[in-house]
């Protein structure tokens, strides 16, 4: 339109491109391109959002006062501290706009998670991005380049595509060097496939500048959903606050997530059947000669010698109806990301990839 302008920034976003779910031809599609739960979601999750149908008709309540409980009693947390959005995508979207604006300056890893520019251009601030030492964040590196431009600092740990993890003592060493200059956003998506590990909440309690947010989206099976939410200081939860607005979460989409929450039995399954898949692909892989680091999540990111041969594996996996994730444009145009599938889907992924690197 004549002499309207979007606000800085909007035309520099390269639009996010998410997995490829379908291939020409081909029904019977395995898709491992989207870190999605093999097992699906709880049967009280699913029975939880067909009882919301009920209630279609009535608007839903704007504090999320029930699911905010339910994960503060699940993970220990203050209820009042937690904000909920459609998925963690829109809480990390409120502290963009919250924290940071035109002439200000967002840190992102070199193989970080593709939103994290997108949502700093969105805002007009400037995305810088920081090398990472041999696929994992460089701590040392984001303290050299903070400025005083720096606003905020996106992490997600474990991280995504790579499945690496940075440790508590660096973290805690990284919220430290960014006090007084700018907000640390501990991004824990991939935390529940980690065992034992609290996804930042400890982070948050020693230190003021951080904030952590989940999702619902990968060990709870509930994408099709889009649920996420974030824990930080009450002030800053009281802004993002201001942000949201009051119905962005549907009485379907909370009843689910509260119930998902609770099945604590079915989170832990799925976490233990991931672990023990993700070893047993991960070795497998390293023993046909394919780079595998240690991963934390649901994926792994398989490291072939160069990009000409990770693009024929994608296609002899093509060929066998299985889609994969090529990570070109996160950096690595070597690298496939392999969705930790149940036993049958590794299985299938290894026996491909061994006729194509003709082992046995």
């Amino acid at each position: 339109m004549a002499g309207i302008a979007p606000q800085p920034g909007i035309m520099d976003i390269a639009l996010y491109v998410s997995g490829e779910s379908a291939i020409a031809g081909r029904a019977d599609v395995l898709k491992l391109s989207s870190n999605e739960n093999p097992y699906g979601c709880s049967d009280k999750a699913r029975a939880a959002y067909l009882a919301a149908a009920a209630d279609l008709h009535r608007y839903p309540n704007t504090d999320h006062g029930a699911l905010r409980r339910a994960i503060g009693e699940i993970h220990g947390l203050d209820p009042d501290r937690i904000v909920c959005g459609v998925g963690s995508d829109e809480v990390l979207q409120f502290i963009a706009q919250a924290y940071a604006g035109t002439g200000d300056e967002i840190i992102t890893t070199e193989h970080g998670f593709s939103m994290y520019p997108i949502l700093a251009h969105a805002v007009g601030a400037t995305p810088v991005t920081v090398g990472e030492r041999e696929r994992c964040i460089d701590v040392d590196a984001i303290l050299a380049a903070v400025t005083d431009k720096t606003r905020i600092v996106f992490l997600a740990n474990p991280a995504n595509p790579t499945g690496t993890m940075v440790s508590e003592a660096d973290l805690d060493r990284l919220a430290a060097g960014l006090k007084g200059r700018a907000l640390l956003v501990h991004d824990g998506a991939y935390a529940e496939f980690v065992d034992g590990f609290d996804g930042g909440a400890g982070l948050v309690e020693a230190h003021d500048n951080v904030i952590m947010t989940r999702t619902f989206s990968k060990i709870h099976g509930l994408g099709g959903l889009r649920i996420g939410w974030g824990y930080a200081r009450r002030e800053v939860i009281d802004v993002l606050n201001r942000l949201r607005q009051p119905f962005n979460l549907s009485q379907g989409q909370m009843a689910a997530a509260e119930a998902a929450i609770r099945d604590v039995e079915f989170t832990t399954r799925c976490r233990e059947e991931n672990a023990r898949w993700r070893s047993w692909l991960t070795d497998a892989l390293r023993q046909m000669g394919v780079g595998c680091d240690e991963s934390h999540a649901n994926f792994v990111l398989a490291r072939f010698a160069d990009a000409e041969e990770a693009g024929a594996a994608d296609a002899a996996l093509k060929a066998d109806g299985i889609i994969v994730r090529r990570v070109t444009g996160y950096g690595l145009p070597e690298g496939l990301r392999i969705t930790v599938g149940d036993e049958a889907a590794c299985r299938r992924i290894i026996a491909v990839l061994a006729a194509f690197k003709g082992v046995r």
